[in-house]
């Protein structure tokens, strides 16, 4: 890092901090509303941005285990706890429970589509707490620039009015007003930017793992399919994953 951009930092915070000094109460207060939003926002982007990087490095490792137990189902959900932050897991243990409620673990199921609706309704609800949160951002994004606006409009309303009560009427009589109003419409982009880019990188992570759910779904059916009796348990053959 060069040595001169620690300075450049300071001098920035130090104008923005004289810029929001000199601004009235309202704009004051309008900052303070667009800081809480901020400061909401990026903790939900921090925990959000850990939350799915564990999930898709865990979804790798239990799908690989998976297929390496060769069927062997019992096997699978004996180890599917060290893979919990997968949502998959959750679809395999619904859809593995209702296959052992019907036939005990061993060979096909009375009721296929009883199974089926059992890994659709667990990806329901994984895609739900997936998406728990995510609203704020999008309201952060949606609301945040108009209540800097606000900010902004009202300061530009009180500069004019000092500037009718001055009776100067000069570029420089109304500039130190105008720049201290535009500081909220700044922050309020600030606030907004980030939460907007979050929000669709989110959802473009929360459809994939929507499509990895239902294509998991569909290859644990076709081996609860097959009209044969489940191999022995032959625990040890599972090759596992390091975390």
């Amino acid at each position: 890092m060069p040595t001169y951009f620690p300075s450049l930092l300071a001098v920035f915070a130090t104008e923005v901090g004289n810029l929001v000094a000199q601004t009235g109460p309202v704009a004051k207060i309008v900052l303070v509303i667009l800081l809480f939003f901020s400061i909401l926002s990026w903790a939900i982007i921090l925990a959000k941005w850990s939350k799915f990087r564990r999930m898709r490095a865990q979804s790798g490792r239990f799908v690989r285990a998976f297929r390496k137990a060769n069927g062997r189902l019992q096997d699978v959900s004996a180890v599917s706890e060290q893979f919990k932050p997968s949502p998959l897991v959750g679809v395999f243990e619904s859809g593995y429970d209702e296959y052992r409620r019907q036939s005990g673990g061993v060979g096909a199921p009375r009721s296929l589509v009883a199974v089926q609706r059992a890994t659709q309704i667990a990806a329901s609800e994984e895609m739900t707490q997936m998406e728990a949160r995510l609203p704020w951002l999008a309201t952060t994004g949606a609301v945040t620039p108009f209540i800097g606006l606000f900010g902004t409009v009202w300061g530009i309303i009180d500069a004019f009015q000092g500037l009718g009560n001055a009776g100067a009427a000069t570029l420089r009589a109304v500039a130190p007003g105008i720049s201290e109003a535009l500081i909220t419409t700044a922050a309020g982009l600030f606030a907004a930017i980030p939460a907007v880019i979050a929000y669709n990188q989110y959802m473009q992570q929360i459809r994939e793992f929507g499509a990895r759910m239902d294509d998991f779904g569909l290859e644990l059916l076709n081996i609860v399919e097959r009209p044969v009796t489940q191999p022995a348990r032959v625990r040890e053959s599972v090759v596992l994953e390091e975390r």
